[in-house]
């Protein structure tokens, strides 16, 4: 019995020393007062994720596209205008493009154009265009808005989890200390000769078993602060002090003052799901009326300008003379013929200037054009039939989210009354253990029941006050999704 005994000590200075530093290791028992840098209560937590998580980050990059497609979509509705410049050299005989005559000559050319367009009607299209880009950008916003009710019930459920494992960590130090003062009292029942050996090694082997569950709940509390780092997506050595705080459960229990139907109303109100399904049953709508226009003429108003310069283009600024040329010869009176001769000159040429052929040169064109589409290979209509099918999908698509709030909802308040009632079960049957344990703890002092009897006793009001725990957490976690679905700040 005395070797039993040695290795109980043994083994409860093992686990005692390994609970030593975990604890230390894992900020579960902070000695001295933390520093405000370091304490993270729920709301700094939830703050935390939404400036950092992944996911919403990526969903504030979609609203941004989304943006840029409605800004796009605003701006096509400004006239269309485009200039073109081409520089080149011609080899050959060809027709000159500032004189429109063939010349065979080497030449360099610079051509300028320019063009204008706008619609003027087509059918509400551009105006139908931009409302399903306005809506869909809406649909984004509400999706963000959805994301972060998600992310921030997500970091509630690891924060609770890490303040249960927190708690849990104090009911089991309270049964190691315990523990230890009821086998100090038992060692000294069997040195006065009043309890056999055997009780000392069953309270031994019961200080091991207790602080082994306090190492396995320092180990839950260090993993659920690992999972709560992952969700606020921090450095995982960044320092993580969380503070219990005081819940008073009393004060929030009021889900059974409320109905299913009315937190749904309430939730269908502000539910980013709900909303994004609604924006986008109306963007769908408004892409079908936009594809619709397509089938009908469309028209506009264009303009068109454009000017040459040539280098062979020139002009003529004045003649020289160069004397006297035949032009042919007529019958005289004394019967010969006299020859007919007249001035030549040879005109005089010079380059037109750049600037000035550009404006000699300047043409411009107006025009109504009207566009019937006539054959497009169906194009059109299959745009049609596709917009169809995309307004039905968002509408099952609607009710679909419209359903599943529905079902979540009444869900969660069965699930947070049951909770209710589960709690306070819980708390009856603590205080009912914890009672029992000590009247066991009497009887054993007294010498009245045996160890075993005692040993019972006691697990079973360890095991009450940690069914206590979890149901008091559990319940405040009900609690906080019934907060979700009505838009309440997730706080403690």
């Amino acid at each position: 019995m005395r070797h039993i005994s040695r290795v109980a000590s043994f083994l409860f200075f093992i686990l005692m020393t390994f609970a030593v530093h975990a604890q230390q290791d894992s900020g579960a028992v902070v000695t001295p007062v933390p520093a405000p840098d370091d304490v993270w209560t729920l709301q700094r937590c939830v703050q935390y994720a939404i400036d950092h998580n992944i996911s919403i980050q990526q969903d504030v990059l979609n609203k941004r596209l989304a943006s840029y497609t409605l800004l796009q979509s605003q701006l096509a509705q400004l006239p269309s205008v485009s200039a073109t410049g081409s520089y080149g050299r011609n080899y050959g005989r060809s027709i000159d493009p500032t004189s429109n005559q063939f010349i065979n000559t080497n030449y360099d050319f610079v051509s300028l154009s320019g063009n204008a367009n706008v619609l003027l009607f087509g059918w509400f299209q551009q105006r139908n265009n931009i409302a399903k880009n306005s809506l869909n950008y809406k649909a984004t916003n509400a999706d963000l808005d959805q994301l972060r009710d998600d992310v921030s019930l997500n970091v509630a459920t690891g924060y609770l989890r890490a303040i249960l494992a927190q708690e849990q960590i104090h009911v089991s130090e309270k049964q190691v200390e315990l523990s230890k003062a009821q086998l100090s009292q038992t060692r000294s029942f069997f040195e006065a000769g009043r309890v056999p050996e055997l009780n000392v090694a069953q309270l031994e082997s019961q200080l091991a078993t207790d602080s082994s569950n306090l190492i396995t709940s320092i180990a839950n509390f260090t993993s659920a602060v690992i999972d709560l780092k992952t969700i606020l997506n921090i450095d995982f050595n960044t320092p993580f002090n969380i503070i219990t705080p005081d819940v008073k459960l009393a004060d929030q229990i009021t889900v059974s003052s409320l109905t299913p139907s009315q937190i749904y109303e309430e939730a269908h109100k502000h539910f980013g799901s709900i909303r994004g399904a609604e924006f986008r049953v109306g963007a769908a709508g408004k892409g079908l009326a936009a594809a619709k226009g397509a089938l009908y003429p469309q028209l506009s108003f264009g303009m068109q300008v454009g000017t040459n310069w040539t280098s062979s283009y020139s002009s003529v600024t004045g003649y020289n003379f160069s004397g006297y040329q035949y032009n042919g010869s007529y019958a005289s009176r004394n019967g010969g013929r006299d020859s007919i001769y007249s001035p030549a000159f040879v005109p005089v040429l010079s380059s037109v200037p750049f600037g000035k052929q550009l404006d000699n040169n300047f043409r411009q064109s107006y025009a109504l054009q009207l566009n019937l589409p006539i054959f497009n290979g169906w194009q059109a209509q299959y745009a049609v039939r596709q917009a169809r099918y995309t307004l039905a999908t968002q509408q099952l698509n609607e009710y679909q989210a419209e359903l599943s709030l529905k079902q979540n909802v009444y869900k969660a308040y069965n699930d947070a009354l049951n909770s209710i009632q589960k709690y306070y079960a819980a708390v009856h049957a603590a205080d009912a253990a914890g009672r029992a344990q000590e009247f066991a703890r009497q009887r054993y002092d007294l010498g009245l029941t045996t160890s075993i009897d005692y040993l019972v006793t006691k697990n079973t009001q360890y095991a009450a006050e940690t069914n206590m725990l979890s149901a008091k957490y559990d319940l405040i976690f009900k609690l906080k999704v019934i907060d979700y679905y009505l838009g309440k700040e997730l706080k403690l």
